[in-house]
């Protein structure tokens, strides 16, 4: 390749793969404007001036598939890996979806690629066995945790900690105010908020229990007012039969899931990346979450921590409540949500907690920082 041009193919899964890989373009483009990016992925990234490879979707895999999805996974699969056998790249960096992405990594390092992962795979929770594959196929490890770093240098993985990049999709302070304001909602009353995923298996589990959960608690504390975030994936047509009786009313917000977290004094979360922005927007929160049994079975067989919510895996302890699969019922979820409105010291406790687990995650910048680390390794 024409050394004077870096070409850098970005692979990246899910929807909040997707984000950080639009994010990552847009700072390597900032650093060198002569870059040629190539990718795999969604709507951001193509946004972001990526040179989507043509014939190639982008995926989004989650526990259980069905025929249908393994094969767009397979095809998706053979087409990436003779883009990667014929195509002169400088670098290939994969993000998060270890799943699909070891695999890739693995055909991309035999293909000669200088391979750099970027949000690794959290072998601390589950199949530790990986670090052994990644260490043979991974040049270099870009981490997003505080505690990942040490882990994989140990392994012998060259690692950097580049703080995490959802520090920059959040302002540094919010005018509660003002956001009820254009939400139409009381200035002053209690606000609880629900997140119930981005995906349709998350939002038909969580989103009823929610629902139901937010009527216990209104009938125990009169004037609280209700508030959904709605993600950018997620059609209105899902949601509206969910909440459309609700009693009381729930008013849904499009695409501003941070906006939505802080306007609120309380959010009902299901566990994902979501709880993380909550902690970095500092809201108080209870999350929940509840697969199916075949799914829950075989994560119990293979999790090796005593948390599912990343906000707690970041604090090293059980800062916020989790109600899972069992416990995730609309009794146990109001009755923790109404503790936590009720009693002044334990909100201010789990404030104070979030406030601790934002500096852990460190500065903002971590796409310029994750940016000036893959220029590094094309040598420019």
């Amino acid at each position: 390749t024409n050394p004077a041009m870096p070409r850098i193919l970005i692979v990246t899964g899910e929807a909040s793969g997707d984000l950080h890989g639009a994010s990552l373009a847009k700072a390597l483009r900032r650093l060198r404007p002569d870059i040629h990016i190539l990718g795999m992925g969604g709507s951001r990234m193509r946004a972001a001036g990526v040179d989507m490879i043509r014939g190639i979707e982008g995926h989004d895999v989650v526990g259980m598939i069905g025929l249908t999805q393994l094969r767009t996974v397979l095809r998706t699969y053979v087409a990436l890996a003779r883009f990667l056998r014929k195509t002169p790249l400088d670098a290939v960096v994969f993000i998060d979806s270890p799943g699909f992405n070891l695999r890739m990594a693995r055909l991309a390092a035999r293909a000669g690629h200088r391979v750099i992962y970027y949000i690794a795979p959290q072998i601390w929770a589950w199949r530790p066995g990986r670090i052994r594959l990644i260490a043979r196929v991974v040049h270099r490890m870009m981490v997003v945790l505080p505690f990942e770093e040490e882990l994989y240098r140990k392994a012998g993985v060259p690692c950097d900690f580049v703080g995490h990049p959802l520090l920059d999709d959040v302002a540094p302070a919010y005018d509660r105010s003002e956001l009820r304001k254009r939400f139409g909602l009381d200035e002053t009353g209690p606000v609880v908020g629900l997140l119930a995923g981005s995906r349709e298996s998350e939002i038909r589990a969580l989103l009823p229990i929610m629902v139901r959960a937010s009527a216990l608690l209104a009938g125990r504390h009169p004037g609280l007012r209700f508030v959904l975030a709605q993600a950018p994936s997620v059609p209105d047509a899902l949601l509206e039969p969910l909440v459309a009786a609700s009693d009381p009313s729930i008013h849904i917000v499009k695409d501003q899931a941070n906006e939505v977290m802080a306007a609120c004094d309380l959010l009902l979360v299901a566990s994902g990346t979501a709880t993380l922005q909550a902690a970095i927007i500092g809201t108080p929160m209870v999350i929940i979450y509840r697969v199916s049994r075949l799914t829950y079975w075989m994560a119990r067989c293979v999790i090796r921590i005593g948390w599912i919510g990343l906000v707690n895996i970041v604090a090293g302890r059980g800062l916020v409540p989790e109600l899972i699969q069992h416990d995730a019922t609309p009794e146990r979820l109001s009755e923790e949500a109404g503790r936590l409105l009720r009693n002044q010291g334990d909100y201010q406790s789990m404030v104070a907690g979030l406030h601790a687990v934002r500096a852990s995650l460190g500065e903002p910048g971590a796409s310029t920082r994750a940016a000036a680390i893959v220029l590094s390794e094309c040598g420019t």
